[in-house]
């Protein structure tokens, strides 16, 4: 991984020139004009970029497992359940979010080629007609009337003068020539801002494929739960029917009876809500995939699935260097130290050079004569003078963002740390509970079966079975919620290592 130091550079930016003297004349005053620019050109110094460094000290390994050099699984085989991988190459293609994250890369793209032109010379094809009439106490209007162009004869030698045509076609060129490196350092930074756009992309991939994740596992936990829901309805209801029998014996009250219907009503209940939450997870995950609401195809074995056990296993600290946030982090931090190298620049005078070439005529009917054929070049060096507030404001700027920069990038190391560690030892704890969970669904089970069978014969009242069948549908609810919560946990592993998938 690149860091980078900070350090508060000197204004490398020297005086304003003082009014050059005014005693000289001709050749003299031109040579000490050009001496005092090329005393200003020598005495400016191209600004560096500045260095920005993190002083993070970065732990060695995570906490939760010993480091090794296990190295980060494929993408897709976190998810190998073929309805889900289908739901995610779907997400990759429609998903509104990822395709704006795709145009903004364009838009960063159109920046970064808009400052690497700066640094061309523009050229303009120019065609021009025009027509002045100079006044009569000018020197441009006695050179043009003592011309042949104002028709002059004998009569006509005296005011008003006559309107002087002039006709242009060639190429016209401005070039502003990179002398402090502050249209490299702008092209660099806009550079570094596409590739970090391009690792932003990344992050929204594996933030997608993630909620995706999550809403598919919710909808077969929700499946799971429906299921554990008509198997009790159905044992609830033979229960109910045979209290009724025993009531119409004389072995129990219709007491007994009614606590058995009401217990059958409250899982008709709950599973009605269950259904609902089916519905709105699929109406969420559609909204995820960019499609209206439909029904979600998906499997049915949610309490078989097992994440791949090389989650558990140690890995090397360097895997947060590869997270898409990271990469963006650093990018950004990158730009912003070549932001103020610009920024400084712009103290600096700039060298302008504007050439031409073409056809230049005061008649139309000569314009294309090779005598017409005109060509030139200016130059001009222009340093800051009253706008130089307006440019030490933007240097600050630009240092105050490079300083955000370089928090942006503590904190999105630190939050990576963080949620790996989490995610690791969530895995492994939430793998140990979801284990003993299923212990006690089986057991519960059994214990309704016992219950049921003592009841039949008399030896269990009516209350023990009702508490045995609430207890073990509280258990097996348990232990899908619990298994829920370890493909939750398994799905923000794949995201604190920067996930990825490709369609």
């Amino acid at each position: 991984m690149k860091f980078f130091n900070l350090k508060k550079l000197t204004n490398p930016v020297t005086p304003l020139l003082r009014r050059a003297p005014t005693a000289g004349r001709g050749r003299g005053a031109g040579g000490e004009a050009a001496l005092l620019a090329l005393l200003l050109l020598a005495a400016c110094k191209v600004p560096a970029p500045v260095a920005l460094r993190s002083q993070l000290q970065i732990p060695t390994q995570f906490s939760a497992t010993a480091d090794t050099t296990t190295p980060v699984l494929n993408p897709k085989a976190f998810f190998p359940d073929p309805h889900l991988a289908a739901l995610l190459d779907e997400a990759i293609r429609q998903n509104p979010d990822l395709l704006m994250a795709t145009q903004r890369i364009e838009v960063a793209r159109s920046q970064y080629l808009t400052r690497r032109s700066e640094r061309l010379p523009a050229v303009d094809a120019l065609g021009s007609a025009a027509v002045t009439r100079y006044g009569q106490y000018t020197l441009e209007g006695v050179g043009n009337f003592d011309t042949n162009l104002s028709g002059n004869i004998a009569e006509k030698q005296k005011p008003p003068y006559p309107y002087v045509p002039d006709y242009f076609l060639g190429l016209r060129s401005r070039w502003e020539l990179d002398l402090w490196g502050r249209l490299k350092n702008a092209q660099k930074a806009a550079q570094l801002r596409l590739l970090a756009t391009e690792a932003g992309r990344r992050a929204i991939v594996t933030a997608l494929v993630s909620e995706v994740a999550a809403r598919y596992y919710e909808l077969l936990a929700l499946d799971a739960e429906i299921g554990v829901l008509d198997q009790n309805i159905a044992l609830q209801d033979s229960a109910l029917a045979i209290s009724v029998v025993q009531k119409e014996a004389g072995r129990i009250t219709q007491l007994g009876v009614e606590q058995f219907r009401a217990q059958l009503l409250r899982t008709r209940a709950a599973r009605i809500r269950t259904t609902q939450e089916v519905r709105r997870a699929e109406n969420e995950l559609a909204y995820l995939l960019g499609r209206f609401p439909q029904p979600i195809a998906r499997s049915r074995d949610f309490l078989n699935l097992s994440p791949p056990t090389a989650a558990l296993q140690g890995l090397p600290i360097a895997v947060i260097s590869r997270r898409p946030d990271i990469v963006e982090a650093e990018l950004e931090l990158q730009a912003a130290s070549y932001d103020i190298a610009a920024a400084r620049a712009a103290l600096l005078p700039s060298l302008n050079l504007s050439p031409f070439v073409g056809l230049q005529a005061f008649r139309a009917g000569l314009l294309f004569d090779p005598a017409s054929l005109t060509l030139g070049i200016a130059g001009g060096l222009a340093a800051p003078v009253f706008n130089r507030t307006a440019l030490k404001a933007g240097v600050s700027r630009s240092e105050a963002e490079g300083q955000i920069a370089l928090q942006q990038y503590n904190k999105a190391f630190i939050g990576a740390f963080r949620e790996l560690e989490t995610a690791q030892s969530d895995l492994q704890k939430l793998h140990e509970i979801y284990q003993i969970t299923r212990d006690e669904a089986a057991v519960l089970e059994s214990a309704v079966e016992m219950a049921d069978e003592l009841y039949k014969v008399g030896y269990a009242n009516y209350l023990e079975v009702i508490t045995a069948q609430r207890a073990a549908l509280e258990a097996e609810l348990n232990a899908i919620q619990t298994k829920r919560q370890l493909q939750g946990a398994f799905i923000q592993f794949y995201r604190a290592l920067g996930g990825g998938w490709e369609g």
